[in-house]
């Protein structure tokens, strides 16, 4: 092993993991003193580093609250961790199974900033080409995989990702167009724990999803379905969100390392 002499910076990037993974187990934004308190850190060296990890987007200063969360430049791991494979591959054969089950198109995704991107997505017979192929990137507020996550995440970080009304990308002109309007949306969705879309992606498709939710309570990703609305033959959203929930919920188990209820 090399001498931490040799390496002066190597007690610091070991004090910045361990913030980052503090911050991550935690499910809202925590003042810096308890940061320090819990890690056993000098306040200086924890005020330090989460003024370095802000200047990079790692974390986020809520300065009316003077607490501190995760940045979307955190984000932008999780999406990198997710293009690696890991979590893909054990969400690819939940995700077929999902669309024989309900003869409908099913899809995993993971947020990356404001943005869903999808990992997994597997086309059901005699379906229409959906937008949401792997590596496509959408609107996290008009989807149903990203309405889901969204809904799981501490409220101070949703407020920092939708500041205002230039945060609300529009696809179909329908969707929540300024922060209040997610809001509600998203205490809708808390309270049914499943989301739902109808048009707001692509005109003439609906779908609805459900967050992954890890054990410290963060939605690592979302897993969904998507149908064509048919006026003579309406889907019982309920039902297929349901069978959704339960896949969610064992992937969730799978990526503990856990099968099984």
């Amino acid at each position: 092993m090399i001498p931490d002499s040799e390496h002066p910076q190597v007690p610091a990037a070991e004090h910045t993991l361990r913030i980052l993974r503090h911050l991550a187990a935690r499910t809202a934004p925590v003042a810096a003193s308890a940061i320090a308190r819990d890690l056993g850190l000098p306040r200086s060296t924890v005020y330090h580093l989460l003024t370095t990890l802000a200047a990079y987007g790692f974390v986020l200063h809520l300065r009316e609250e003077q607490r501190w969360g995760l940045g979307t430049s955190a984000f932008e791991l999780a999406g990198g961790y997710a293009r690696q494979q890991p979590l893909a591959r054990l969400g690819r054969p939940l995700i077929a199974s999902l669309a024989d089950r309900i003869g409908e198109s099913a899809h995993l995704a993971v947020m990356s900033g404001s943005d869903v991107l999808y990992i997994v997505e597997e086309r059901a017979p005699r379906r229409p080409a959906l937008v949401t192929e792997v590596g496509v990137r959408l609107p996290a507020h008009l989807t149903a995989t990203g309405r889901a996550m969204l809904a799981a995440l501490p409220r101070e970080q949703v407020r920092a990702l939708y500041p205002d009304a230039s945060a609300f990308p529009s696809r179909t002109g329908l969707g929540p167009t300024r922060p209040s309007e997610l809001r509600e949306l998203l205490r809708s969705i808390r309270a049914t724990g499943f989301a739902t879309e109808d048009g707001q992606v692509s005109a003439g498709l609906s779908s609805v999803g459900v967050a992954v939710i890890d054990r410290s309570g963060w939605p690592v990703a979302a897993v969904a379905v998507t149908w064509p609305e048919d006026q003579t033959a309406r889907r019982d959203v309920d039902e297929l969100a349901a069978v959704v929930d339960d896949t969610a919920r064992e992937l969730a188990r799978r990526l503990q390392g856990r099968t099984g209820t």
